[in-house]
């Protein structure tokens, strides 16, 4: 996915609300999703001080957790997809360490997308880990277009 292309996908993603009951919603619409194509993932739904939802599935691994709560952190920080970051921060030579921030806390890959709600702005990261990083992207983009 192309930088443009991810930036017009963030335009489009912006809801009406989001609170404890949409964040529910949307996790298990993503649990829902993963079962039924039986991927080995975790999902996390989270604001920068707390987690609303979090599922790991059969398959999935311990480090998908940890991956998980890297590319969070990137989302909220950036306020940006965690795979645009990636995407933009490659396009200049940069890493995360560049900008001030610990690689251990950090991941510039794909599957972290902002809760974007209109006239609040970023309010939550939606996250998943154990796909390829395009797939983990394209599955929460999904869910989120569920919610639309």
């Amino acid at each position: 996915m192309e930088i443009a292309d991810l930036e017009a996908e963030a335009a489009r993603l912006v809801l009406p609300r989001f609170d404890e009951a949409a964040a529910l919603d949307l996790g298990q619409c993503l649990v829902a999703m993963a079962r039924e194509e039986k991927l080995p993932v975790v999902i996390d739904i989270r604001t920068a001080n707390r987690t609303l939802f979090h599922a790991a599935l059969p398959g999935s691994a311990p480090e998908n957790d940890l991956w998980a709560r890297r590319k969070s952190a990137t989302a909220l920080h950036f306020q940006a997809a965690s795979l645009l970051v990636g995407r933009r921060m490659a396009a200049k030579g940069e890493n995360v360490a560049d900008h001030g921030l610990d690689p251990a806390a950090f991941a510039v890959h794909g599957g972290s997308v902002p809760v974007r709600v209109r006239h609040a702005g970023v309010v939550a990261a939606a996250t998943v880990s154990g796909l390829p990083q395009v797939e983990d992207h394209e599955l929460v983009v999904r869910a989120l277009e569920t919610l639309l």
